[in-house]
């Protein structure tokens, strides 16, 4: 009756294939959870690997559990057999087996299963059938067995109508590259080095070359990016993916690309750090990084992903800010999100928003008189003014703004007249002329920090989640990024005690949402939830001068709905040892 909004805090069934799978993940199980074990397995010298100093199928040590002893391996062996595979690899098809048996106990279809081993296992007919056949074993196992007491039915769940498929972060991350890059008329290059958890995008968006997209996997961080802004130059979308070690080794050439004023998504799947750190793992602690992780004043616009769908919907925003305002654009994501999978509903394609990259065309124009310079000093990013300035042919100003983006004009090198200079030294106002004037730097840097600034007056306002209408709630609970799921999952918690708390998610970061002030000092108190030691939270007091409250977890792994639920309850001065049991109020 309402929607999943993460996998839960703790699993109510452990499938333990050995051992040291039981006691490496029984804590996570909830009390009086279900364990499923393969009894061939626990044999005393494996025990003792795992540091059992005796069986706890026999010591007593799992009675607070119910759990059920399964031979999987013999089972599983004596069916490879019957299908002609030697016994050491019929023994790898243990694990369809346990999938073919909490099948069963979830009363779960078959047919997408045993279609999925079909194609993923094609090449090799033996291995092919041997796990369809042990997949089969487990689901009758659990049917015919009076091992079980009974199985549960899952009821389907309320769909909008629509056509669905089930898709990560990741996958959806690329394709909404791939739409928004569609909506502009453009073509998409990817220049990236392989790094954990982002290296799905690279081979994703390598797979739809019909679409227009060209990849490449570059030698190293430097020169995936080097390849993405040279892109974006010769007129492509220029994108470029990497986790925060790859972020350290960009970040002078995102600098470049602020100045260049040219549109590059940089897309950083955040994992626990520093250095190598927990590369398997998720974070939230590269925010401050894309903030100010540059030398001089180089602002970019910063897109948070809140669930692995709305990876979608975060990249084609990402696209519409770069191509519009011709900037760099941070688009942050995490190992979590990443490679998260939900359901998700193909979107029409009339819903996605218009994105005109408007290049710059020939210009025609006369030069201007060389006393009274042109008729119009700030021109049109869109369009072109008239110059005579050294950076550039007459009637071309490379760096001349739309009035209302203040983006400079997007020059396809090659087209007549538009010839230009380009690069890291600063640049004169209009001309294009490097310049080393103190007044023209300053000028410049307000420019390039006001054109960010003014992004804000494209974006809609915050959505407050209020039952009772805006600061209603004596608590609000802000948040950004994949916390999504578990604080509007904490937040139903609270409501469902009676309690009255408000919940907003930010998806831009940089700017803020126009409105962002305004709701947070709506509040007596501001809790922010993050994967990090509060970064958010940082800038949010600087921004607003709001005394919120910081609520931080780094240990690799999402929040809990439990951890956000009792930390409200804290500040509502309610005891959080009284808060509702998990299976009281589903996530």
């Amino acid at each position: 009756d309402h929607d999943i909004l993460t996998p839960g805090d703790a699993p109510s069934v452990l499938v333990a294939m050995n051992p040291a799978a039981l006691k490496a993940n029984l804590s996570a199980v909830a009390p009086g959870g279900t364990l499923i074990v393969n009894v061939d397995a626990f044999e005393d010298r494996a025990l003792e690997k795992a540091g059992y100093p005796s069986n706890p199928l026999t010591d007593g040590s799992l009675a607070s559990y119910t759990v059920y002893e399964v031979p999987m391996t013999s089972l599983t062996m004596q069916v490879g057999k019957e299908a002609g595979v030697k016994p050491r690899d019929a023994e790898r098809s243990k694990n369809f087996f346990a999938l073919g048996l909490v099948s069963w106990l979830y009363s779960r279809p078959t047919e997408s299963i045993i279609e999925w081993i079909a194609n993923r296992f094609k090449s090799d007919p033996l291995v092919l059938d041997a796990n369809t056949r042990a997949f089969r074993a487990g689901y009758n196992f659990g049917e015919t067995t009076e091992l079980f007491e009974s199985n549960y039915q899952v009821r389907p769940a309320q769909l909008e109508p629509g056509t669905y498929t089930n898709i990560t972060g990741n996958t959806a991350l690329a394709w909404g590259l791939i739409a928004a890059a569609r909506q502009a008329g453009l073509s998409i290059f990817l220049g990236s080095y392989p790094i954990t958890p982002a290296s799905d995008i690279l081979h994703e968006l390598s797979k739809e070359k019909h679409f227009g997209v060209r990849t490449l996997q570059a030698e190293d961080e430097i020169a995936g990016i080097g390849s993405a802004i040279g892109a974006a130059f010769g007129g492509s979308l220029g994108v470029t993916t990497t986790s925060g070690p790859g972020i350290d080794l960009k970040s002078e050439s995102i600098g470049l690309a602020v100045s260049l004023e040219l549109p590059l998504v940089v897309v950083d799947i955040q994992r626990g750090g520093p250095s190598t750190g927990l590369p398997t793992k998720t974070e939230q602690s590269d925010l401050l990084h894309a903030m100010y992780g540059r030398h001089g004043e180089a602002p970019v616009p910063i897109v948070a992903a809140r669930t692995p769908s709305h990876c979608f919907e975060a990249a084609v925003e990402a696209v519409r800010i770069a191509v519009t305002y011709r900037t760099p654009v941070f688009l942050l994501s995490d190992g979590y999100l990443a490679n998260g999978a939900e359901p998700w509903r193909l979107p029409d394609v009339s819903s996605l928003p218009s994105i005109d990259p408007a290049f710059a065309e020939a210009t025609t124009a006369e030069p201007e008189d060389e006393e009274t310079g042109p008729a119009d000093g700030r021109g049109n990013g869109h369009g072109n003014g008239n110059s005579t300035g050294s950076g550039g042919p007459v009637g071309f100003q490379p760096y001349a703004r739309d009035p209302l983006t203040l983006a400079r004009p997007w020059a396809i090198p090659g087209t007549p007249g538009l010839e230009h200079r380009i690069g890291g030294l600063e640049k004169a106002d209009v001309t294009g002329d490097v310049s080393y004037d103190p007044a023209n730097h300053e000028h410049m840097v307000h420019l390039r920090a006001a054109k960010v600034a003014g992004i804000a007056g494209s974006l809609p306002p915050l959505e407050v989640d209020d039952a009772e209408g805006p600061g209603a709630a004596p608590v609000l609970v802000l948040g950004w990024g994949s916390t999504y799921g578990a604080i509007a999952a904490g937040v139903r918690r609270v409501r469902a005690r009676g309690l009255q708390v408000a919940h907003a998610h930010l998806v831009h970061l940089n700017p803020f949402p126009p409105n962002l002030g305004e709701v947070v000092r709506a509040y007596p108190k501001v809790l922010v939830p993050e994967t990090n030691l509060g970064q958010l939270v940082k800038l949010v007091r600087a921004a607003f001068l709001v005394d919120a409250y910081s609520l931080t977890k780094v240990q690799g792994v999402p929040f809990r709905a439990a951890e956000v639920e009792a930390a409200v309850l804290k500040l509502l001065g309610v005891n959080p040892e009284t808060s509702l049991a998990e299976e009281d109020v589903a996530s």
